[in-house]
């Protein structure tokens, strides 16, 4: 038998047996993991897809709930963020124009006005005779 066959052999052994540890014997176990806790270049890439679903649906409320994984940074903050860190690691001139202008929708971004409690809309009557 060849020399080199015994190399081989020891080395298809080795990655199986590895690959036995990682999977079966010590596999490892994510818990309670959030985007948060992201690398800063993943945390921007994650912003970049909802900026692009932005970009298709023009819905900042939807824009906010997706962005609300990253904690209690405002959402114009984590876009901004995002748009800094895209710009230091060389996204493309198109990736970072979609990172613009969420960052600007949801600077902009006004909340609808939550009614007073204690008012009604209704225009009947609320006291007299019918």
């Amino acid at each position: 038998m060849p020399r080199w066959l015994y190399s081989v052999i020891a080395i298809v052994i080795g990655i199986g047996l590895g690959l036995f540890y990682g999977w079966v014997v010590s596999p490892v176990q994510f818990v309670d993991t959030t985007p948060a806790s992201m690398r800063a270049d993943y945390r921007a890439d994650y912003v970049l897809m909802i900026a692009e679903a932005y970009h298709a649906d023009q819905n900042t409320d939807l824009a906010i709930r997706r962005l609300a994984v990253f904690g209690s940074n405002s959402p114009a903050d984590i876009a901004a963020q995002a748009l800094q860190t895209g710009q230091t690691i060389g996204y493309s001139a198109e990736d970072i124009s979609l990172l613009q202008e969420l960052t600007r929708a949801l600077q902009a971004y006004q909340p609808p006005p939550t009614p007073i409690e204690g008012t009604q809309k209704d225009s009947a009557p609320t006291g007299g005779a019918p």
